[in-house]
């Protein structure tokens, strides 16, 4: 619960952190009062098991324990408890300097939902000597951090910085979900895609403090962990852009080897080509059915806002439509197929001519493949948006009932349209 006498609530997860912990909530504590800000420091205690909490509670420090493992889940169970109007977070290993927390301060009394912080000198940052692995600052950080780019269009250069600032109220609407280190990069995400504020503050990052044991982040597991955070976050990426690339594929290999062209001196492409191209396009066919799919159920269970484009498509490809572009390729696929039987009759069934029979079963199995995807696909998208309407609905009568309830406790009732 919020706190009108607290402005800012610095949320450190922590998990065996004695080495360390000290010196970030003594840098947390100078920081506020320096800046004159009233706030707390909360520590989100994740099981440890080396006194961290007692170290926290001597210094004054607000410890909130957390059962459920994970960075993630330390997080949030620390936001939750965090009582300021606006929450800063930072690792508790002495690499983020807390007493830069009253830049991340200004930012947020500007107006801006999310403050991210940047380590990395392509947005202003700095790295300290052996303060962040190669692999890290050379490969890893900079590749996921321009796939956020490229893929959501969020304006970051440091995807992977632990240290940032956001309002409470903001971070409650993206209703976050991730347990784990990408944690992190999902709010990033969430907060582009549901049209957040976001600033980025350059600062120092510096040598891990902690002595004990090794950095808690698993390069391979957390980098891979992060990359399919964000193919979930994008059927774009995971379906629609690879199913059209089969397709497109399919579709050329197809074209040439039922017309036999010579691509080089000395190659003919002819059935075999055509065969693994029409694999090609049921393969792409389907993923694009599942773009649609993932898409209409991300959107109406919240995961992913609203889109124009899905919903121009749905206009456009109604259930009848879809029913009938079906029948119309399965009308096709089968005067193909009756072409290849009736060839077949002209020679009293016997023996065929490899090349010229395939010529018209190739297409014919792919068009009634497409089509009878195309049938229940339509069906089943329609399932999901009556579920999505549904839903919606659902929402609009709560909120409404919620605000019913809140007028008639100030003796107010609104007029009914």
């Amino acid at each position: 619960m919020q706190d009108e006498h607290v402005e800012v609530s610095i949320v450190i997860p922590c998990l065996n952190e004695a080495d360390t912990l000290a010196t970030c909530i003594r840098k947390a504590g100078d920081a506020l009062e320096r800046a004159g800000v009233s706030g707390e420091i909360v520590v989100a205690d994740n099981g440890s098991s080396d006194g961290s909490q007692q170290i926290a509670e001597c210094l004054g420090a607000r410890v909130v324990n957390v059962a459920a493992r994970g960075y993630g889940n330390a997080l949030m169970a620390g936001i939750a408890a965090a009582r300021g109007r606006y929450v800063i977070m930072g690792d508790a290993d002495d690499s983020y300097d807390f007493g830069e927390a009253p830049k991340f301060i200004e930012k947020l009394r500007q107006g801006f939902d999310l403050v991210q912080g940047c380590r990395l000198p392509a947005g202003g940052g700095r790295v300290m000597p052996g303060a962040m692995p190669w692999l890290h600052r050379v490969i890893g950080n900079p590749m996921l951090t321009f796939l956020v780019r490229k893929w959501f269009g969020a304006r970051i250069h440091d995807v992977y910085c632990g240290m940032r600032g956001f309002t409470k109220s903001f971070y409650q609407s993206l209703r976050q979900h991730c347990t784990g280190m990408e944690f992190a990069t999902e709010m990033i995400i969430r907060a582009h895609l549901f049209w957040g504020r976001i600033a980025e503050v350059p600062i120092t990052l510096h040598p891990d403090g902690r002595k004990a044991h090794a950095p808690h982040l698993k390069t391979f597991r957390d980098g891979w962990r992060t990359l399919r955070l964000y193919l979930l976050f994008s059927p774009r990426w995971l379906f629609l852009i690879p199913g059209l690339a089969l397709m497109l594929g399919g579709l050329i290999a197809g074209v040439l080897g039922l017309l036999m062209v010579e691509i080089v001196p000395g190659v003919t492409v002819s059935s075999h080509t055509a065969l693994v191209g029409s694999l090609a396009i049921i393969c792409g066919f389907q993923a694009l059915v599942f773009s649609i799919f993932t898409k209409t159920l991300a959107i109406a269970s919240g995961w992913l806002p609203q889109d124009e484009l899905y919903q121009r498509l749905y206009r456009l490809l109604t259930l009848e439509r879809g029913l009938l572009l079906a029948l119309a390729g399965l009308g096709g696929g089968l005067a193909l197929l009756f072409r290849a039987l009736y060839q077949w009759w002209r020679v009293d069934f016997g023996p065929l001519d490899y090349a010229q029979t395939m010529r018209y079963l190739i297409p014919a199995s792919t068009f009634i493949a497409l089509s009878v995807q195309t049938i229940f696909s339509s069906f089943f998208v329609s399932v999901l948006s009556v579920v999505s309407k549904s839903s919606d609905a659902k929402k609009l009568a709560e909120s409404q009932t919620r605000a019913n309830e809140l007028a008639r406790a100030l003796d107010y009732v609104p007029v009914q349209k």
